[in-house]
Order: structure tokens, then C-alpha cells, then sequence
């Protein structure tokens, strides 16, 4: 199976934490953040991994993600064209038709992708999004109808559920891609419509990394977890 990996981050939140690399790229723990998400998807049995980056860095996302066992082709953007955009792009460098996957390289997730595909392929959806839960990033007040404080809840799991950037996308899907923007402001919003989106709840781990501090925790939890470092191997 082939993939889509978003990667034309710029990691300007990130600032001197970038070290200059693109966002995909940061270092965590001694490893790029894209290299987590190779290693996870040659795991899962993905044998060619499509790399949407920016014109000029091509052959830097090729030696960086070499040797994890998975071909790299990096298609350069000659112009920013959005998320969708870049899907599309790389979804034009496929060899294989049916579904793919598609997901954010700036992010660490431990998804099942064997199990997301088998739940995509089960439900009969032109997309499944992968969606989880947040944190508030704010401690709540428990309050009665009356006003009345009953206590207090610090940065409880909200109830809602977001997307969080991994998909599997089938050829109705991958047609419906703008040439340019955000295909979650334009493919998924009529998919929806259509009836035709589905989700696939993850409660695992989810690590966005946008902001020093972000990129503080996921040093603190690689640290934690040597079993996530990925494993070279021949390609």
C-alpha cells in the first residue's frame, strides 16, 4: 500500500526549536518527526510513501527518511497549494489505484493503520478521519442551574471529537481534492453532506507538535517510551 505525507510545514511557531529544518522534520528525541510516522506506516505494510514538500526540498525529506523500508518520493510543491492541494499533488504520483492513506508529517499518533483500513473498507465510505479527543487547556467550573459552584475539573478530556489529520481516502475521495486550499474546508464538509465520511475513533496517543512546549512534551514522552524509536532497515 501506498501513502500521503503531508510535509510543507514551515514550523514557524517553533521558532530556534526548528534548528532551520521544516516542520516535519524537527528533531524529537534524535529523530525526525516524519521518521515515527514512516517507521509506523512500514510496520503497518506500506511499501512507498509519497512526501508532499515544499519545491527545493526534496532531496532532503529522501536522506532524512531513507532506510526505514519504505520508498520515498517527494513531489515539491512549485507553489504553496494548501493541504488539499498538496494531497492532490501527491495523489497524482500514485502507482497503485484504490485506497490510501493520507496523514499530517509533523504529527505522532500510534494509530492501527491495519485496523483503520480494514474499519474504512468495512463501512463503505469515500473517507474515514481519524478523530480524537482534547484536553481543555483550561481548568473548568462545575456549576449547578443555579449558579452554584460545586467544584472545580483541571484541563478535563472535553467530550467532543476532532480530526486529527490521518485519513484514508478512496478514489471518489482523492477526485474531490482542490487543485488549491484545504480540502477539510471543502472535500470532507461535502462528503459529509453526502453521507459518505465516516470516522474512526483513536484513543491512544496524539502528540501535535506546534510551539516549543509542544515540542518539550513529546521529547519528555519519547523519552519515556524507547519503543517508539524507529528502526532502520534496507528499503
Amino acid at each position: 500500500m501506498e501513502a500521503l505525507l503531508l510535509a510543507g510545514g514551515k514550523a514557524e511557531r517553533l521558532g530556534e526549536a526548528a534548528q532551520g529544518n521544516p516542520k516535519p522534520l524537527v528533531p524529537v528525541a534524535g529523530f525526525p518527526l516524519a521518521e515515527y510516522t514512516v517507521a509506523r506506516l512500514v510496520d503497518a505494510g506500506v511499501t512507498r510513501v509519497i512526501v508532499a514538500c515544499r519545491a527545493g526540498q526534496e532531496d532532503v525529506f529522501v536522506n532524512a527518511l531513507a532506510g526505514l523500508g519504505a520508498e520515498i518520493e517527494p513531489v515539491g510543491e512549485p507553489e504553496p497549494l494548501g493541504r488539499g492541494g498538496g494531497l492532490r499533488l501527491a495523489a497524482s504520483r500514485r502507482r497503485e489505484r484504490g485506497n490510501v492513506l493520507a496523514l499530517n508529517g509533523d504529527e505522532l499518533l500510534d494509530v492501527d493503520f491495519g485496523a483503520l483500513v480494514a474499519d474504512h473498507e468495512r463501512g463503505g465510505a469515500a473517507a474515514t478521519i481519524v478523530v480524537a479527543q482534547v484536553h481543555s487547556p483550561f481548568g473548568v467550573v462545575d456549576l449547578d442551574d443555579d449558579g452554584t459552584v460545586t467544584g472545580f475539573t483541571e484541563a478535563p478530556k472535553l467530550p467532543h471529537w476532532v480530526n486529527s489529520g490521518v485519513y484514508v481516502l478512496g478514489e471518489d475521495a482523492l477526485e474531490l481534492l482542490p487543485e488549491r486550499g484545504d480540502h477539510e474546508q471543502s472535500t470532507f464538509p461535502a462528503l459529509a453532506a453526502a453521507g459518505r465520511l465516516r470516522a474512526y475513533r483513536h484513543e491512544g496517543v496524539w502528540l501535535t507538535v506546534n510551539t516549543p512546549k509542544d515540542l518539550r512534551r513529546a521529547e519528555e514522552f519519547m523519552g519515556e517510551h524507547p519503543e517508539w524509536r524507529p528502526r532502520r532497515r534496507t528499503a
